[in-house]
Formats: C-alpha cells, sequence, structure tokens
C-alpha cells in the first residue's frame, strides 16, 4: 500500500529501479507506437463531454491527459465503487470495487474522442495487464473505460476491436467498458501529482516517460503547458 504523500516506500521504489536497469520492458509496457486511428466516424457536436478512464496509478494517466490539446480539465479519482468507500486508504486495500481514475473533460471540436482513446491505449497505460500497471497490482489498478453515453461506448468498443486486429500489442487487451455510474474526485494531495513532484522516483520512473512518448509520438496534439486541476 502507498503512503499518503509518497507512491511508494524508499525500498519498494528502489525494486522498479533495479528492474529497469536490466529491462525497459520493467518500467512501462506501453505500445510506445503511434496506434492507428479509430475508423468508425464520430457525429458528436457539443463542444464539452466527460470520459473518465482508468489504468494503473492515477498520476500517470492525469499527467498524460493534462498534457493534451483539447483537454479542458483532467481530474484523479475514484470510480466503480461507493460513495463511502472512495477514500484513498481504503481504496488502496483493493476490496472496494473502485479503481483508480481520471476524469477527463475535453472538446470534441479540439480534440476527438478516438484521439484520446490512441493515447490512452498507446502511451498512458498498458491496455493488456490484468488488474495491475508496472510496480502496481491489484483491481483498483485495471484498465477501464467509463462511458457517459451510448455514442462514447460504441466508439471505445469499437476501437478496442479494431486494435485487437493489428498485431501491435503483445497480448489480448483486457481494458473493461463499463457505464459510468459515478465518478468521486480524489484527495486534494493527489490531484496535479505528476507537475508538482516531478522529483519523485516514482514519477521519473513510470509517468516522465509517458509524457515524454506523448510529445514524441502525437507532437500535434502536444501542449506543453499542462492544464492543471483549479486548487
Amino acid at each position: 500500500m502507498r503512503t499518503r504523500y509518497f507512491k511508494k516506500s524508499t525500498l519498494a521504489m528502489l525494486i522498479p529501479i533495479l528492474l529497469c536497469l536490466g529491462s525497459v520492458s520493467a518500467c512501462a509496457r506501453e505500445t510506445n507506437i503511434v496506434l492507428p486511428a479509430p475508423t468508425l466516424k464520430e457525429s458528436s457536436t457539443s463542444r464539452h463531454e466527460v470520459i473518465v478512464l482508468s489504468g494503473g496509478c492515477f498520476w500517470g494517466i492525469q499527467g498524460v491527459f493534462q498534457h493534451v490539446k483539447g483537454v479542458t480539465n483532467a481530474i484523479s479519482g475514484y470510480a466503480g465503487g461507493k460513495a463511502s468507500t472512495a477514500q484513498y486508504e481504503v481504496v488502496s486495500g483493493g476490496t472496494t470495487g473502485h479503481a483508480e481514475s481520471v476524469q477527463v473533460e475535453f472538446d470534441p471540436q479540439q480534440v476527438s474522442l478516438g484521439e484520446l482513446l490512441r493515447i490512452y491505449f498507446s502511451v498512458a497505460h498498458d491496455p493488456t495487464e490484468l488488474n495491475r500497471q508496472g510496480p502496481d497490482s491489484g483491481t483498483q489498478y485495471r484498465s477501464a473505460i467509463w462511458y457517459s453515453n451510448g455514442e462514447q461506448h460504441k466508439i471505445a468498443q469499437a476501437y478496442i476491436t479494431q486494435l485487437g486486429k493489428t498485431g501491435l500489442f503483445h497480448d489480448r487487451i483486457v481494458t473493461q467498458i463499463n457505464s459510468l455510474k459515478a465518478f468521486y474526485p480524489a484527495e486534494d494531495y493527489h490531484q496535479n501529482y505528476l507537475t508538482l513532484h516531478p522529483g519523485s522516483p516514482y514519477i521519473a520512473i513510470n509517468d516522465q516517460p509517458k509524457i515524454d512518448n506523448l510529445k514524441r509520438l502525437y507532437p500535434t496534439v502536444y501542449r506543453t503547458d499542462p492544464v492543471l486541476v483549479a486548487q
């Protein structure tokens, strides 16, 4: 279990460092390649939509989407469980049904849901890891898309099917697609964590490479200055 302010204890943080010295894949197993764009056309005329994404620690997921043009807010939080258990220390036990998640608010006229999903499946996390990401394990770290409407459901399902036929992933995509019942923002100290703690070993090893890959692979949607949660 992570402590209140640090992802891992000093010893636990040294383990992935040592593993990374021997294998890049031990740090992160994202595809790190440009994925094909979704073939399903989108019809949204809205200027504001919300999608909730889970894929390991919310620090990294939030950090990635805060650097995407067209994203107007990205909030770390919890989805999948009850309001009464939406607290970090409880969720960390892995028995609440919650997944660490990020509520991504975006303008579909600037960035499509399909483009967000390309980033999600490519640089934000590894969608083939079941109930874990990198050094973190448990159902609270599962890969899941929480859709807000039928159009989002259809786009997500079609894209997973499309990606499954490409042969680009080393294993089957295990990402769940669920209807969003509720999203509960995480505690203030989890918001903007990647930006506020760039010197953290956990961030440097597991999350900063995701930002670098976003800039390298998707330069047209990368924004240098992240859109931060107001606190």
